[in-house]
């Protein structure tokens, strides 16, 4: 009898577990907001993430300095998440970042490096990031570089300020067409 339980309590846990997300991603479709026209819903973004070309005019500043300018960016969408832009190392003021230290790990793009930006007497620690040997399904950004909004003076996306995605862990830009709710939010682990 007692092995019985133990095993059905493991089964529970276990089961629990694997379905977090899955039960986090159900009650935010409930939870979803109506979108407006030209919105995109970051709950139709696909799980595993996907990689795309952007003509939007993406531009990074930092201790004023415009430290990217380019419209020729590629976004990650992914379920939950506001698109992060990645954009081509020729379209960044490259002077301006230097490798740090550690690293962190991605199921889908791989091995991630991570970049402080310094601009004069201004640093931001870990405040960019890269793919330099990303997985197959990511080659294309290979020589990309993403920057935390919230670490930035201003991000701009078609010359509308970004609102960092919430948490300051991920790397997603808010901008109106895109609609919430956005993962990195208190409560928001499981999802």
């Amino acid at each position: 009898m007692l092995i019985r339980f133990i095993i059905k309590e493991a089964f529970e846990v276990n089961s629990s577990q694997q379905s977090g997300w899955q039960q986090g991603e159900k009650l935010m479709k409930k939870k979803r907001r109506e979108l407006l026209p030209g919105q995109e819903s970051v709950w139709d973004y696909p799980r595993p993430p996907r990689l795309e070309l952007s003509d939007k005019h993406i531009q990074v500043f930092f201790n004023g300095e415009l430290l990217a300018d380019s419209r020729r960016a590629k976004r990650v969408l992914e379920t939950s998440h506001p698109p992060v832009y990645y954009i081509p190392t020729e379209d960044i003021q490259m002077e301006y970042l230097t490798p740090a230290a550690g690293g962190s790990w991605c199921e889908w793009k791989g091995q991630a490096a991570y970049y402080n930006v310094a601009v004069g007497e201004k640093i931001a620690e870990k405040a960019a990031w890269a793919y330099p040997r990303t997985t197959a399904g990511f080659k294309a950004m290979e020589n990309h570089v993403a920057f935390y909004a919230w670490a930035m003076e201003r991000c701009l996306v078609n010359g509308e300020l970004v609102q960092p995605q919430p948490g300051n862990f991920y790397g997603g830009w808010i901008t109106a067409d895109i609609a919430g709710p956005f993962k990195g939010s208190p409560g928001t682990t499981g999802w």
